[in-house]
């Protein structure tokens, strides 16, 4: 038996096995297409923290300092509450906010457009109707919160705010007057940003002391994810993550939630809904203690946090409110958010390859301008950094082609005796000095960074409508033409006459049909992906192709 092709076969269908497994681990979700979807009349009421759990939490502090210092300008007298939603339009952002609760019930993104033939169409993150459900929540409860029987109605001064060329910040200050306070909630927008401030300001008009609980989640139904790019059936990681004193980077399955709530009380955090490039996180004061919390409520999934009761002495004004981030996975921008925000750019169980790679792909990238040509020299630089293991594995292979007749005399005259052909074998390997694994083993070893790169090409948000050359106008989906999943195919094909010839014609057939397996493997992989494996093809055959040549000539 040839040892060193059985060992080959088996390291890919590992590998291979490794690869889907570990994505369905970490991204595989049931089909949610016919999960229920809330109707958008359900109130905030019924998916609020109740008020009893929030009297129960253990007092970590006042809570009355301002989270956000954010500019507020007073509200016209004449403002009415109304049920019209505002609009808010920064460069990044098309923002609507209800004034019922004031909830951000969509929020447009006109920099990530729908798709490539949409190019002025934006991508909406969140949204609120009949179709779906994906809204960022606040609220007041507790004994005096002014949400604890449903969202409250504020007033505005207009219905309309735009961030215009001289400005950098836009705020929309909400108000609302109860018997004991005058609530405002304030939201801050900066150019160039999808992180915005949201701050309660709560003035005590009475003569007894004001108590509540502020809280933030994330409501979303079970919609299918409307960025995903599915690869062979499989789909990027839908659901919650947060950040745990355990764990740096824990994933809740809208599954999980579903089975039990979660609960767990952290220092700072944040809290987010994932998915395929995109994501919104509410994001605390990393000062304090919060409850993070997450239920599935009348066919949606909710996740946020909550903190301890505040007081506010009557005539004074307290603060407290929190950042909500509605945007791309920009690793540099969470990281600078939040700690451990930016690990929502989800790599797999191979991170600490995978990012290494992003950064020197993005780096090149700098300098070219384009990302297919970023691909390109990246697969050069990960040659020219395997290139001394590859040659090992070239020379191995081509020094087993060379004894190949030496080894069918072998079979053929040893081949009813199976013990005896092992022997004759080993002795022919140590003869010519040969290592039979020696071919096989330097690509097991390269196997963790082309998954790492699989990860990185199916991550990153900046490859997403990422075009190359000619047909190729996008590198995060498949081709179209399926061009490139051929060219891969018969560069594996090439590859393969280079080898040599097992000597069982059972494994030899097997062998023979691994490109045409690979090519249809490969036919709905990114471009991406596919085009690292053509040039990787490609100049693997260059080497292997001069090594061979040096031995049969020796």
């Amino acid at each position: 038996m040839d040892i060193r092709r059985l060992a080959i076969f088996i390291g890919l269908a590992v590998s291979t096995y490794f690869l889907i497994y570990t994505w369905n681990q970490d991204y595989g979700q049931k089909n949610l297409n016919n999960a229920p979807i809330a109707s958008a009349e359900v109130t905030q009421a019924s998916d609020a923290p109740q008020t009893t759990d929030v009297n129960e939490t253990p007092v970590v502090g006042t809570g009355d300092q301002p989270i956000v210092d954010a500019p507020v300008t007073d509200v016209s007298v004449s403002a009415e509450p109304t049920g019209e939603l505002i609009t808010v339009t920064t460069d990044v952002l098309q923002v609507k906010i209800d004034p019922r609760g004031g909830e951000v019930t969509e929020v447009l993104l006109p920099a990530y457009p729908l798709s490539i033939d949409q190019q002025d169409v934006p991508f909406v993150l969140l949204e609120k109707n009949q179709r779906r459900t994906y809204v960022a929540q606040s609220g007041l409860v507790g004994k005096d919160g002014i949400d604890k029987a449903g969202p409250a109605l504020y007033s505005a001064a207009q219905t309309t705010y735009t961030l215009s060329d001289d400005q950098q910040t836009v705020t929309v200050v909400l108000t609302h007057v109860s018997d004991k306070a005058k609530i405002e909630k304030i939201y801050t927008f900066r150019r160039g940003d999808y992180l915005m401030d949201m701050n309660y300001r709560i003035t005590n008009t009475s003569d007894s002391e004001w108590q509540g609980a502020f809280y933030a989640q994330l409501k979303r139904d079970g919609s299918s994810d409307p960025s995903a790019s599915s690869a062979m059936g499989m789909q990027a990681y839908l659901g919650a993550a947060l950040t745990t004193k355990e764990d740096r980077y824990k994933k809740i399955s809208f599954s999980d939630l579903e089975d039990e709530a979660y609960k767990s009380v952290e220092d700072g955090g944040w809290a987010a809904i994932l998915q395929h490039y995109f994501l919104s996180a509410w994001v605390p004061s990393q000062e304090t203690q919060h409850t993070y919390n997450g239920r599935f409520v009348k066919g949606n999934y909710v996740f946020g946090f909550y903190d301890a009761p505040m007081s506010i002495a009557a005539g004074e004004t307290g603060n407290i409110g929190a950042q909500l981030y509605v945007g791309p996975k920009d690793q540099e921008r969470l990281e600078g958010i939040a700690s451990n925000l930016n690990l929502t750019v989800d790599y797999g169980i191979l991170w600490f390859i995978a990012q290494p790679l992003f950064w020197l792909l993005e780096f090149i990238h700098g300098f070219v301008g384009n990302w297919g040509v970023a691909i390109i020299l990246l697969t050069v630089v990960i040659k020219a950094a395997f290139f001394k293991l590859s040659a090992t594995s070239y020379r191995s292979m081509a020094n087993m082609r060379k004894v190949a007749p030496k080894m069918a005399e072998i079979k053929e005259k040893f081949g009813d005796n199976r013990e005896k052909l092992g022997q004759e074998m080993m002795k022919l390997y140590k003869e010519e000095k040969i290592n039979p694994l020696g071919g096989c083993l330097p690509i097991l070893v390269q196997m963790p960074v082309f998954i790492s790169l699989y990860w990185v090409l199916m991550e990153s948000v900046e490859l997403r409508q990422a075009p190359f050359f000619l047909w190729i106008r996008d590198m995060s989906v498949m081709d179209p033409y399926f061009i490139l999943p051929l060219i891969m195919g018969a560069s594996m094909f090439i590859q393969m006459k280079l080898n040599p010839t097992p000597p069982d014609p059972m494994q030899a057939r097997v062998m023979q049909f691994m490109p045409v397996i690979f090519t249809v493997f490969f036919l709905w992989f990114p471009a991406g992906l596919v085009l690292y494996w053509v040039v990787n093809n490609v100049l693997s055959i260059a080497q292997q192709y001069v090594i061979t040549k040096q031995i049969e000539n020796s």
